[in-house]
């Protein structure tokens, strides 16, 4: 069969029809699935009157319009949004908002739709308060990771779509193996399962052809046991600003669990559960308009158990001699010319390029201070879906990464060397160099521009004329708490024999060339 392109206003309309055709049919087959987060058997029903409500958007559309790409997925994302039922409904809407802001210039690539799921994962992640393992969203992420890698090795939009859908079935039915109520239920997760459709019924409509259904090994859902305080489910559309759908947001994260918001142009759909509903209205009504208000009371809600259902020595080092010392050392590097900051270039996608490669069971990722916290997060949640457990090291220095490295016994538990290296990387006291960029006044006295400064837990100790007197100085100081130990990452050549003579301990001096990548000129750590 042949690929149909471009594809037009008129293909996405036909997918959207085919998706709500396929939900309706299956409805009944996915809320039967439906036990986490409350066993509710609405999953399915949620996600047809989600793509209902966006295929309505679209039906609105005069007949010129409805022709163009860009008018209908505007549409459909808008449809979306006002209409979105439940957490899935949420995630759906994010799916056709990440494809409204990734199609340009009025085409539908292979670039468009991988760039689409990447936009959606983000969106998801920001719409869903506290994100949990083996459901719709790593299904998502699964998708998106396996398009983007198809996208880069050159694959039209036929094969990228293609290895989305593998994908995210592979993941689907690894769900019960990452969230325990649907290993006790024998079912895979609902909201996934209709991502999958969603997805098959795209990639039918690039093909022409009439999707495959997929096998999700449905069983009727095993009764809860435990239950959670939050007992009604408010859902209403908000008519506000952003930054006051921020506020909101915030507000309401206190009032209950399950928060989702689907943002749109000045307005987004509020989901959560609250035992305290009237609390929850009456914020949102003080803080813009409030319309399309729906309460329902829900069953009692399943405790939430995880697991990381093996093993590939992952170091992120900016370029250089550091990379090559981590190698040297057994590890796999990926470098990254930044500091961890968020604004700067994401290295999670090569993270999880490497990872999903090397097909290894186990992960143990040493961060070094060069992921932040949201991407340590987005790491983390992304591993799952592949069957891929990850270890994340508490190493927030590139000196705490070598003695972690140290620790490591590639024929012990995962558990027991990963437990020795967090043990090393969390015992050893650090201390950055850095060169002073203008002259300042510091805790430890005045400073001109071009003096070496001495940063220990986030305060100037020592102004020093040069890098070897900055680390002799910084090192005495480490060593007033004990230690037996120096290691020091070095821009500059440094005598480790005198250095070792002048502080009474074995000192380690390793080429620290790539470090001013980082904004140093030398780390320093004492065990």
């Amino acid at each position: 069969m042949t690929t149909l392109a471009p594809l037009t206003g008129t293909h996405l309309r036909r997918w959207t029809q085919r998706v709500v055709a396929e939900l309706g049919d299956r409805r009944s087959e996915i809320n039967a699935l439906n036990v986490f987060p409350v066993p509710d058997a609405d999953t399915g029903s949620n996600m047809m009157h989600t793509m209902e409500a966006a295929l309505a958007e679209v039906d609105a559309l005069d007949p010129a319009e409805a022709e163009e790409l860009a008018a209908v997925v505007r549409a459909l994302a808008t449809g979306s949004i006002r209409g979105a039922r439940g957490n899935s409904g949420v995630v759906l809407s994010q799916v056709l908002r990440g494809i409204d802001q990734a199609v340009d210039a009025g085409e539908f690539t292979a670039s468009t739709f991988a760039d689409a799921l990447a936009i959606a994962v983000g969106l998801v992640d920001k719409a869903i308060s506290e994100p949990v393992e083996g459901t719709v969203v790593t299904v998502l992420r699964a998708a998106t990771v396996a398009a983007q890698d198809a996208r880069d090795d050159g694959g039209e939009l036929t094969t990228v779509v293609s290895a989305a859908v593998d994908a995210a079935r592979t993941a689907l039915a690894n769900t019960p193996s990452q969230l325990a109520v649907l290993r006790e239920a024998g079912v895979v997760d609902a909201g996934g399962a209709g991502l999958v459709i969603l997805l098959e019924t795209f990639y039918a409509e690039v093909l022409g052809s009439s999707p495959d259904a997929p096998d999700p090994h449905s069983v009727a859902p095993a009764a809860s046991e435990h239950a959670q305080p939050a007992n009604l489910e408010v859902m209403f559309l908000f008519t506000a600003d952003e930054n006051t759908v921020s506020q909101l947001e915030s507000e309401l994260a206190e009032f209950g669990d399950s928060l989702t918001v689907a943002r749109g142009e000045g307005e987004a759909t509020f989901h959560i559960h609250s035992l305290i509903a009237g609390q929850v209205i009456e914020t949102a009504f003080q803080r813009g308009a409030v319309s399309n208000l729906r309460i329902e009371v829900l069953p009692d809600t399943p405790v939430v158990h995880t697991e990381k259902p093996e093993r590939l020595l992952l170091a992120l080092t900016p370029p250089g001699a550091v990379a090559d010392l981590y190698r040297t050392a057994g590890a796999e590097v990926i470098e990254v010319a930044g500091t961890g900051s968020d604004g700067e270039d994401d290295p999670v996608g090569a993270v999880l390029s490497l990872i999903r490669r090397t097909r290894a069971g186990e992960i143990v990722l040493l961060p070094n201070g060069l992921l932040s916290r949201r991407q340590l997060v987005a790491v983390d949640n992304a591993t799952h879906a592949f069957e891929q457990s990850i270890t994340l090291l508490p190493t927030s220095r590139l000196v705490s990464g070598i003695a972690a490295v140290g620790m490591h016994t590639p024929e012990e538990p995962l558990a027991t060397t990963s437990y020795a290296m967090s043990e090393a990387a969390a015992a050893m006291r650090t201390a950055t160099v850095v060169r002073a960029e203008r002259a300042a006044l510091t805790a430890a006295g005045p400073c001109a521009r071009g003096d070496i400064l001495v940063e220990v837990l986030g305060e100037i100790v020592v102004v020093a004329e040069s890098v070897a007197e900055a680390v002799e100085r910084a090192a005495h100081r480490l060593l007033e708490s004990g230690g037996e130990q120096v290691t020091v990452l070095t821009v500059e050549p440094l005598d480790g024999e005198k250095l070792s003579e002048a502080l009474g301990a074995d000192v380690m001096v390793f080429d620290g060339t790539g470090l001013t990548a980082t904004g140093l000129v030398a780390e320093i750590g004492v065990e």
